[in-house]
Order: C-alpha cells, then structure tokens, then sequence
C-alpha cells in the first residue's frame, strides 16, 4: 500500500483519477521547483465553494431555528483556517503534500495555511472524480462533529444572545431575567430566573451576574428546543 492509498482509506474515498489527487497535494513550490507542474490552486478554488455550500446545507437543516447571522458565524467558525488545519492535521494530510525544498525546511508541512488550502483542493479533487454526492458524504462525515462542538462552545460563551435568537426565530417575547442575590459583599452568589412568555424557563446560579443569566438561559434554550423539536414533529 502506497502513501496516497493510506491517505484514502483515512478519507473514506478513493479517487480514480490518480493525477487530480496527485495535484491536489501539489503546493506551488513544489509545482515551480518541479518545472511548471499543475498546482492545487485551482482545485482549493472549487473545494472551497462545494465545502461552503455543503456546510451551509448542513448546519440549515440542524438548526431551523437559527437566524440568517447565527448560522453565518457557525459556517465562519467550521470552514476557517484554523479548523481545517485542525482536520487536516487528524486525517494525516500533512505527510502527503508535495512540498519544494525552501518550504519544507521552512516547516512548510505543518502550516495551517498549507494544511487547510490543500483540504479544500482534496474536497475539489473528490468533487471532480466522484460527483456531487460523495463529496456531500465526505464532508458531512468530516465535519458533523465539528459542527456540533463549534455550536455547543457558542452556547456556552453565550447562551443569552442563542435564547434571544431562538425567541425572535419563534416570534416569542424577549427573555426577561429575574435576579436575586444573597451572601457579604466579598462572597455574592446571584441567583437569575428567565422568563420567557410569562413562563419561567430556567434558573441559573453564579458568582456574578452574567454567569447566573448565562446559566439560566443554557437551561431555557433546553426548554425551549425540546418544545420546539416536539412541535415540529406534531406538524409534520
């Protein structure tokens, strides 16, 4: 078994056409140092456009409730370089990209800007051999994951800002939150309640205010979504 062999069964996907993945581990410098061979530009062009289109899909199925901007920085966070790099780095693609000698000592194999163009030039390559349904698989395999870390982190930095977008979503009121606080001024603990429609939904405590309303709305937003999954499913 070859190294590109081993880059596919970690892939899940098996390319016929051996140049185009040939190509799309191909970085300039080694293009330019080989005498003009065709680099992965062209094909990091197209997978970023299927990867953005195939993500958008995703995250607006998983998550209907979510406004135009919430689902626009969940797509930002999943396809930026940081976090193709990250999935590049645990599907080994490092080891196969062709570098020249000036980028290779220059610790070019491990670069997050390498990393992530030639994921997207692999998604392109994948795109062109194999169609529109087997990059469709690959992604949504390679990034499901990602994607639910990336909203769950959202939800724990800011849970209050999900609430208030999952109430205007669903035409409900603008959470209200209740504070209450007790203990000496050097040992608070705040305790908040939200009231979204007149209903309390949550209940958060915390050594400030923020952490108490932040806790609160995690829980509401549990509500909230179990209500509105419950809904959705009546209506269909």
């Amino acid at each position: 078994m070859n190294s590109l062999d081993a880059l596919e069964r970690r892939l899940g996907v098996r390319l016929s056409n051996r140049a185009l993945l040939e190509q799309a581990l191909t970085h300039r410098s080694h293009a330019f140092e080989a005498g003009g061979l065709p680099t992965n530009e062209r094909l990091e062009f197209l997978g970023d456009a299927v990867l953005g289109l195939v993500v958008t899909g995703l995250i607006f199925d998983a998550y209907p409730e979510a406004p135009e901007g919430r689902l626009a920085k969940i797509r930002a966070a999943a396809v930026n370089t940081n976090s193709l790099a990250r999935l590049a780095r645990s599907l080994g693609i490092g080891e196969h990209v062709r570098l020249g000698r000036g980028e290779e000592q220059s610790g070019g194999r491990g670069k997050d800007s390498i990393l992530a163009d030639t994921t997207e030039a692999l998604l392109g390559a994948v795109y062109l051999d194999q169609g529109v349904e087997a990059v469709t698989d690959l992604i949504t395999r390679l990034f499901k994951d990602l994607l639910t870390e990336i909203v769950a982190r959202r939800e724990s930095l800011d849970a209050k800002t999900s609430l208030q977008e999952l109430c205007a979503a669903a035409h409900a009121t603008v959470p209200v939150y209740q504070l209450s606080e007790e203990g000496p001024d050097h040992e608070k603990r705040f305790t908040a309640t939200v009231i979204v429609g007149g209903r309390p939904l949550g209940e958060g405590r915390g050594r400030s205010k923020k952490e108490a309303e932040q806790a609160a709305a995690a829980q509401a937003l549990t509500v909230l979504r179990r209500e509105f999954a419950v809904t959705s499913g009546a209506e269909e």
